[in-house]
């Protein structure tokens, strides 16, 4: 039987937040008034934000999204997700994050679920965003063509 991964989330009001943007996960236990565990299976999509602050202001806001791994898999580790997950996309820095955000909530405008989309957009944005440039934007063809390459959809 495979591990599940687990991912802390966290929240202390004005200092560190650590939450799920998207995701589906199998479980969720509390730990106590500010802690939580998240809990997916193998395979699943998810976005984890996190971020903290001091007196001076933000000090970091990032963004991943990873996908858990089956028993086996190379899996990167990543602070509050265990025993880790494949990196889709991460970045660094408010204004990234914030079109990271804005790319999911392009997706959903579609009417898509972020976590059921081509995995391969997640990268792609990534990779525009570490080249400074705009990601293209996922399509009703590309989820489609995603579906029938993954066998999830049937030809007409």
């Amino acid at each position: 039987m495979s591990e599940p991964t687990e991912v802390e989330l966290y929240f202390v009001k004005g200092k560190i937040e650590r939450w799920l943007r998207f995701g589906k996960p199998i479980a969720e236990r509390t730990l106590d008034r500010r802690r939580r565990i998240a809990t997916f299976a193998p395979g699943a999509i998810f976005a984890f934000i996190r971020w903290a602050s001091n007196a001076h202001g933000t000090l970091v806001s990032r963004i991943d999204i990873l996908r858990a791994c089956d028993d086996g898999e190379p899996r990167s580790t990543v602070p509050g997700v265990k025993p880790g997950a494949e990196i889709l996309l991460r970045t660094v820095g408010w204004e990234k994050v914030q079109r990271v955000l804005r790319a999911i909530d392009a997706v959903e405008a579609l009417g898509f679920l972020p976590q059921e989309v081509c995995p391969d957009h997640w990268r792609h944005v990534h990779n525009r965003l570490a080249a400074s440039l705009p990601p293209r934007a996922y399509s009703r063809d590309r989820h489609r063509a995603w579906l029938l390459r993954a066998g999830l959809e049937r030809r007409p």
